[in-house]
């Protein structure tokens, strides 16, 4: 098959998360980048794509003239990569989605619940394709995890424990990536709660399959100044009466990338941890404990999906990344006409508003001393 033509919007020099997305999108070799709006400065936008080996005609001085001119096009984009910081989200995915080119946007949806709400509706009102990019749903052993779980492995599930946290903002840090996370403006309201927090809350609820009912919130800005939080204590009510526990902190010296996700039912338990991603617990009561491994003996058909490479060899934050967009192409091909492959799904827009929603409860939760608040 032929690949499909990616746009992308931010991501220029200097940018981290849009590497990372162009080296995901090539892994599966399901896509190629053709087209972008890399900068709001022109010449740097210029310069990155002269970079990326980007023909000049189709580097772009603004995303809405790239949407109009790429909609207009006989070979125009396939699909485009939203890499900007929060507050750029909503204006891009609109004209794109209003052009009708799919969208890949990544996490959280937006600063605002508004500009989350005018997404969704432009989302609704064209019928366009919209995917998050909550990579951590493309790790295999997170699959295999849902998996189980959706059989009946562990039974009636009693208690969620997720925590993701980081030591990188342990003190105040200036440099392109703390600079917009640390500025509301930029970030939202939500400052780790909505840059981390929202992918433990997201993997809670993947994997698991629950409805968040309410929350409490506990959010702290400690380092002196910090106009965001930079630490998070959450305690949730699943309906059907499980319970949760999230911590997602910046400022926990000692961690790098911490993801870690502890499950327990009636009949069994499992636990993950990013960090280790090719390997997964699962203990059934009163049984010694399994080690599973990513492609190993015991791997699940949902779990080899996602799966590149034999057992024993790492794969991990880039290969989660690519299972994202190889599931994209799958239903960028699915809309042109192509047959669906069986268990293809991505994040897509009504998980970036329930992660919105979370935000904005932990933050109204904690501003009415940590005040159980509806979801």
């Amino acid at each position: 098959m032929a690949k499909l033509k990616l746009g992308m919007v931010g991501g220029g020099q200097g940018a981290f998360i849009g590497a990372v997305h162009r080296i995901a999108s090539r892994i599966d070799g399901q896509w190629e980048l053709v087209a972008g709006a890399l900068s709001s400065d022109p010449a740097r936008a210029a310069a990155s794509a002269e970079e990326l080996g980007i023909e000049a005609s189709r580097s772009y001085a603004s995303y809405e003239d790239m949407a109009k001119a790429e909609a207009a096009r006989d070979d125009g984009i396939d699909a485009v990569a939203i890499v900007t910081p929060n507050h750029v989200h909503a204006g891009p995915a609109i004209a794109f989605l209003k052009a009708g080119i799919p969208v890949i946007c990544d996490k959280p949806l937006s600063s605002t619940m508004e500009d989350a709400e005018a997404i969704a509706q432009a989302a609704k009102d064209t019928g366009t394709l919209f995917v998050l990019t909550h990579n951590y749903t493309g790790y295999p052993l997170i699959r295999q995890a849902r998996e189980m779980i959706e059989r009946g492995d562990l039974g009636e599930i009693r208690v969620v424990n997720v925590e993701y946290v980081q030591d990188w903002l342990a003190e105040e840090t200036t440099g392109k990536q703390a600079d917009w996370r640390t500025d509301p403006a930029r970030s939202g309201a939500g400052g780790c709660v909505g840059d981390i927090g929202t992918h433990a809350f997201n993997l809670a609820s993947y994997v698991t399959g629950l409805e968040t009912e309410s929350l409490a919130a506990d959010l702290d800005a400690f380092v002196p100044g910090r106009r965001v939080d930079d630490n998070v204590h959450v305690m949730l009510r699943f309906k059907g009466g499980a319970k949760g526990m999230l911590w997602a902190s910046q400022v926990a010296v000692g961690n790098e990338n911490g993801l870690r996700l502890r499950i327990a039912g009636t009949k069994g338990g499992i636990e993950w941890a990013q960090e280790n991603p090719n390997v997964m617990t699962f203990t059934r009561f009163g049984e010694p404990k399994q080690i599973l491994t990513r492609a190993g003996a015991g791997a699940s058909p949902a779990g080899l999906r996602g799966t590149r490479t034999p057992g024993g060899h790492p794969e991990g934050y880039l290969e989660g990344f690519a299972t994202i967009y190889a599931e994209a192409a799958a239903l960028v091909r699915h809309a042109k006409g192509a047959p669906l492959p069986e268990g293809v799904h991505t994040p897509d827009i009504e998980d970036g508003l329930l992660g919105m929603r979370f935000i904005s409860a932990c933050i109204a939760s904690s501003r009415n001393n940590a005040a159980w608040t509806m979801l």
